[in-house]
């Protein structure tokens, strides 16, 4: 090169300038804020579908258990639900311990209202005449806004509240499936 010219340097070679920086964390935190939200719900949703589906499950597997292994009495526990007889158990598990946390629900199961002893089951364990198994949200507004509950009866009720639904179902819980 000669000594005559001078190489042209522009800012721009030496990288962003504050305000441009400012301006890209500004965009990001917008688009950030609107999206958080949405991604919330979203997963609060898929908890909710999650707890449904689950205790679908629940009832599916006590008209099995009734059916092959509990002589037409109930389980009252998960526990129960989840032991082979004699092969396999009734229920994943997921569900099949003593206080089942899934998808950001707690899962009860007990003797449903009115329910009386049943005959003991194959595996020598107690039975019922009837089950109660309730979802509630762990954390109300976060996890989900809804509770949910079903019977012997094999009809999901919900409802819109952090609370368990209680037996007999009625207003404010409606049957959905």
């Amino acid at each position: 090169m000669d000594k005559g010219h001078k190489i042209m340097t522009s800012k721009r070679d030496q990288g962003f300038t504050l305000i441009e920086l400012l301006i890209v964390v500004a965009i990001i935190s917008i688009i950030a804020a609107i999206a958080v939200p949405n991604l919330l719900r979203a997963r609060m949703s898929a908890n909710e579908t999650s707890a449904l589906a689950s205790l679908k499950v629940v009832n599916s597997s006590e008209v099995a258990y009734s059916a092959s292994c509990g002589n037409n009495g109930y389980a009252i526990s998960f526990v129960t639900l989840a032991t082979p007889a004699p092969t396999m158990g009734f229920i994943s598990a997921d569900l099949g311990v003593a206080a089942p946390i899934k998808s950001g629900y707690n899962f009860v199961l007990a003797a449903g209202a009115g329910a009386m002893p049943g005959p003991a089951d194959c595996n020598a364990v107690e039975t019922q005449t009837g089950y109660y198994a309730s979802a509630r949200p762990t954390g109300y507004g976060t996890t989900g806004s809804k509770s949910y509950a079903t019977n012997a009866a094999n009809t999901v009720y919900q409802q819109w509240a952090d609370i368990s639904i209680a037996e007999p179902f009625g207003l404010p819980a409606i049957p959905i499936g």
